[in-house]
């Protein structure tokens, strides 16, 4: 086969029985299946049979749709610097359009399940300036508005939120008696499983206090640290999967080699044996989730802000920069100063990270981490700022410089207007500076960074 229209109408199939679902997951996209589905799949192989996913899509069906078509299956593409592995992953019994309310609710109320996974990004959980449930988001407050009028909701319409959708399905679940089941955050957050607690418990006692008291009782929020690269997918990347395999699939994902899964908390219905596949599970995940948000998501965010402002598109560019390369090196010491591991695990972990970041092939685009920023920015940057006071060190030299890049990003004719939004209704980006930023997003950085902006 040497082209995509060569592979004719054949797709991926699947080698082994449907596996009973066990897990939901909401949040189809490229990192779900490059990460949770992948390390599913090798548990899968061993033993077959037990632990599928059926994955619900955020906003937009597509995903759902194009995935379904191929019954669950898809190739992963495992790109190193030296060639390309491709991969069959199975582990996803269903996907689902999120928006189907009735399905959700089904889902989640189905004693089988054990699990609902979660990689719904940090802007997700709805979260204000004070790190509570925002509820002056027009979705939550739909959503709370919803769930007060509907005891058992008959109809297929759901709520919008991920907070207000495992309300929905948590009830739907308590009204069934199926039992007691485990939320497992996987995303860039610190502490992301009280993250989850939090958001889900302020939106349970706001529509039903006795609800909010069964989900205590009975669910338990998983915290995890999830590692690995996973590009947007290309036209090439789906023609060389044609080439190489002879199948036309819609739903190719293409990642990295490196990958990592750290996973703290208990699941009271049970879990896949992951450590089979390399998860490891631990008591404490705080130094775990510092480690990768302080030197590879922040290492991302400056290598993005700053690397757009100089003409580069891929992360690989912006690494191979002299000066970017120089300022990534002073932001991971400062970081390092400050990591509770210290010592020859942060050096490791930082020469991994010049490797990964290095990767010609991998074609990580920078407009695409630079998203989100409102959201990614206090966890990567400003408690390394806070971490170091704490600690009696200086502040450090590496935030505000982002801070400036991040403001002339927002600036940029081709950014995204949604971008903005986090920071308030009505903000006009073209006034901002600093101290605005450092107001809405750190305030109480605000003072001490905003003399060093000036000082600089």
């Amino acid at each position: 086969m040497t082209s995509s229209a060569a592979a004719g109408d054949r797709v991926p199939t699947r080698t082994r029985p449907h596996p009973r679902t066990r897990i939901a997951h909401l949040g189809l996209g490229a990192f779900h299946r490059a990460h949770q589905a992948w390390y599913t799949e090798l548990v899968q192989r061993e033993n077959p049979g037990d632990w599928g996913i059926e994955s619900f899509t955020g906003r937009s069906p597509a995903q759902a749709e194009i995935l379904a078509a191929q019954d669950g299956v898809f190739t992963l593409v495992v790109r190193a610097a030296s060639g390309d592995t491709f991969e069959r992953v199975e582990s996803i019994v269903r996907a689902s359009d999120g928006n189907d309310g009735a399905r959700w609710r089904a889902r989640l109320a189905d004693p089988d399940t054990a699990i609902l996974s979660l990689t719904i990004t940090e802007a997700g959980y709805r979260r204000g300036p004070d790190g509570t449930l925002n509820l002056t988001d027009p979705d939550v407050a739909a959503d709370i508005e919803f769930l007060r009028a509907t005891g058992k909701p008959e109809s297929d319409r759901g709520c919008v939120s991920a907070p207000g959708r495992i309300v929905d399905g948590l009830r739907a679940r308590r009204d069934a008696d199926a039992g007691p089941i485990a939320i497992l955050s996987c995303d860039n957050l610190a502490d992301n499983g009280a993250v989850t607690r939090a958001v889900v418990l302020d939106l349970a006692t706001r529509v039903d206090p006795a609800l909010a008291a069964w989900i205590r009782d009975n669910v338990s929020f998983v915290s995890s640290m999830v590692d690995r690269i996973t590009p947007a997918t290309t036209d090439a990347d789906r023609r060389e999967v044609a080439e190489h395999t002879g199948l036309a699939d819609a739903a190719v994902i293409v990642t990295e080699p490196f990958a990592e899964w750290i996973i703290a908390g208990d699941f009271p219905a049970g879990r896949p044996a992951w450590e089979h596949a390399g998860v490891r599970f631990v008591n404490e995940i705080e130094p775990h989730e510092r480690r990768k948000l302080w030197l590879l998501n922040a290492g991302h965010s400056l290598l993005a802000y700053a690397g757009l402002a100089r003409g580069h598109r891929t992360v690989d560019a912006a690494f191979a920069d002299p000066e970017l390369a120089e300022r990534l090196e002073t932001l991971w010491a400062e970081a390092a100063e400050v990591l509770p591991q210290g010592g020859p695990e942060i050096d490791a972990a930082r020469a991994a990270l010049r490797e990964r970041f290095a990767n010609p092939r991998i074609q990580h685009h920078l407009a695409q981490i630079a998203l989100g920023g409102a959201h990614k920015l206090p966890p990567r940057i400003f408690d390394v700022v806070r971490a170091r006071r704490a600690a009696g060190l200086d502040l450090g030299t590496s935030a505000i410089p982002i801070v400036e890049e991040w403001i002339a990003y927002l600036r940029r004719a081709d950014t995204p207007d949604a971008e903005s939004a986090p920071l308030g209704a009505g903000i006009e980006v073209g006034s901002l500076g600093v101290e605005d930023v450092l107001g809405i997003l750190a305030p109480d950085l605000r003072e001490v960074l905003g003399l060093q902006a000036i000082e600089s």
